[in-house]
């Protein structure tokens, strides 16, 4: 099938950008070959919380879909919401089949499979609703022909971990507004934010629960790794809301109000497992990351401009990016103590033996 007879989302989903959602691959002999006996019964309690499925009945679409949302506002940018939110999922449903299929243990192996399953219900859901709006993504072609690209086995579990927990952060931060304000509720999905967001809460348990487990990789000079993807999910999430504010306007939030809230949630979050994260409550965080907001507004305006002063404008603009991103890595990371740990969600169960959560 030729580009041009793909559907619009299908060839958009299908291109590589910076900010886009990426699919991934990773040395699966090497994840095969963790070693975690000494946490075993723990592996085996996330597994059996994931095999209860608690939202095998959740996603069950309701004659609100039906409607005609011709006339929504802002359909473009809600499209461009479910594609980017649905390539994401099916990006995570294809990396946990492929562990799947690759990994010995069984253990291991049924925990991946869990997740690939809840990824993968929730990749259909989101596309079940972009076909209502007729602009289904052919999944198929997705997954055979976007350029994979691969992490090593640490760089998944860091980078997975945030993406998981960011997810969550961004869905109930949704989801908790639109309960407040249910006039601004543009579409019904956003009703089934809640236990959706809760799936993406455990998975990142799961990864937590897997670096606890191999102590090197959160010291020594992984815990740069650790700072980069950090800031890498946060620049990239707030560099990418700030192109929709239209969008999150329509919602009846500020993007960058709600950036910050979900930029501060999740950091909180991570504290449950790395020993250091971004310092936050530094105001050159917000002010670099502003800094760079406004050079890709420039970028955005010189995009379709071809010729070499254009080009060489977006090229400083974009090592300005580069230079401020470097002074937000640079500036000193929040320690992680006893007191500003995360002690987990309220309403999760927790690991029997310990009281606390999981990981």
């Amino acid at each position: 099938m030729e580009m041009a007879e793909l559907s619009g989302t299908t060839r958009h989903a299908l291109k590589e950008a910076v900010l886009s959602p990426r699919f991934y691959t990773t040395d699966f002999k090497a994840v095969d070959g963790i070693k975690f006996n000494h946490m075993r019964p723990e592996f085996e309690w996330i597994r059996d919380e994931f095999g209860k499925d608690y939202n095998l009945n959740h996603f069950k679409r309701t004659n609100e879909f039906l409607e005609n949302f011709d006339d929504m506002p802002v359909r473009d940018g809600f499209i461009e919401f479910l594609e980017r939110s649905c390539t994401a999922e099916f990006s995570g449903c294809l990396l946990y089949a492929e562990m799947t299929k690759h990994l010995k243990d069984p253990t291991l192996k049924r925990i991946f499979q869990y997740m690939s399953r809840d990824e993968g219900r929730h990749a259909g859901f989101l596309n079940k609703t972009m076909g209502d709006l007729g602009v289904a993504i052919d999944l198929t072609i997705l997954q055979t022909r976007k350029k994979y690209t691969y992490f090593k086995p640490k760089f998944i579990y860091y980078a997975t971990y945030m993406s998981e927990k960011i997810g969550y952060a961004r869905y109930i931060t949704i989801y908790r507004h639109l309960e407040q304000h249910p006039e601004s509720t543009i579409h019904p999905i956003f009703k089934w934010f809640k236990e959706w967001c809760n799936d993406e809460y455990r998975h990142g348990e799961f990864f937590a629960l897997l670096m606890r487990s191999q102590p090197h990789l959160l010291r020594g000079r992984n815990l740069y790794w650790v700072r980069f993807f950090q800031l890498a999910v946060y620049a990239t999430m707030y560099l990418n809301d700030a192109r929709r504010a239209d969008f999150y306007a329509a919602l009846g939030l500020n993007w960058r109000e709600y950036d910050e809230k979900v930029i501060r949630l999740c950091n909180q979050i991570t504290t449950q497992v790395f020993p250091l994260t971004m310092p936050v409550d530094n105001p050159q965080f917000w002010q670099l990351l502003d800094t760079c907001v406004s050079l890709d507004r420039k970028i955005q305006k010189l995009s379709e401009r071809q010729d070499p002063i254009s080009k060489a404008r977006v090229a400083g603009y974009r090592l300005a990016i580069a230079r401020n991103l470097l002074r937000l890595y640079l500036l000193p990371p929040r320690q992680t103590t006893e007191q500003n740990r995360w002690r987990g969600l309220p309403g999760f169960p927790n690991y029997p033996e310990t009281g606390a959560a999981p990981v």
